[in-house]
């Protein structure tokens, strides 16, 4: 089994140090950089399967340097940093990160955004994404038939309604803030219209969480997007 090449960015060593050895008892390769330039360098001959990222480096913004790498890095990239603010977290996942772990951090959620993001980025590279059926919990999409059922019961979805759930679906787990969902959904004239998503994702959940007060799989995250847990791609063919 090969084991996964993670890529922690950070300036303080004892974090660094917690995140290492929490990632290789977790039986991953882990390299280690305090510098944005050291990342660029890294990112390109280490070709880590993910990346973790500060956003307070010596040398620069991480923001920079997730935008900067985005451009031609295709690893899942998760931030770690104490900037708390929602404005930092929009701007990191609208700089390409694909998720935002605020500082102090616990280790089992630490581990299981890893395993997430390494999830997502392995269906996607195998090109299972191209299977019409998508799953997660009791809930069954067809994509292709636009066909949706829930413990085996049909489940009518609203054209917008299914147009979130697909956007949802394509993001593999990855958080999505407000503002790329309204783009995708609603289109460019409606980036702004945040509530729009809060009265869908409501709808959303009534038809599909077993108990729509406590979602298990329409996840609101980081008071900026949201993300979809627990889904299944079965590979095609």
């Amino acid at each position: 089994m090969i084991k996964p090449r993670i890529l922690i960015v950070e300036d303080e060593a004892d974090i660094r140090r917690f995140v290492r050895m929490a990632l290789e008892k977790e039986g991953m390769n882990v390299f280690e950089t305090t510098t944005a330039e050291e990342a660029r360098l890294n990112a390109g001959s280490r070709k880590p399967d993910l990346m973790i990222v500060d956003l307070g480096l010596p040398d620069g913004d991480g923001k920079a340097l997730i935008r900067e790498v985005r451009g031609w890095v295709s690893a899942p990239i998760v931030v770690l940093s104490a900037r708390e603010q929602e404005t930092e977290k929009v701007e990191a996942l609208d700089a390409g990160a694909d998720d935002y772990l605020v500082k102090p951090f616990g280790v089992p959620e630490l581990l299981a955004r890893v395993r997430a993001q390494l999830r997502r980025s392995s269906t996607v590279s195998n090109g299972a994404a191209a299977s019409p059926v998508a799953k997660f919990g009791k809930v069954s999409i067809n994509l292709a038939t636009h066909e949706i059922t829930r413990a085996g019961e049909p489940v009518h979805l609203t054209p917008n309604e299914f147009r979130l759930l697909t956007a949802l679906i394509r993001g593999h787990g990855k958080v999505l803030t407000h503002r790329q969902l309204l783009m995708d959904v609603w289109g460019p004239g409606y980036a702004e219209r945040s509530h729009y998503i809060r009265i869908y994702m409501a709808q959303l959940r009534q038809k599909l969480e077993e108990d729509p007060s406590q979602p298990v799989h329409l996840i609101t995250e980081l008071q900026v997007g949201y993300r979809l847990s627990g889904l299944e791609i079965p590979e095609a063919g």
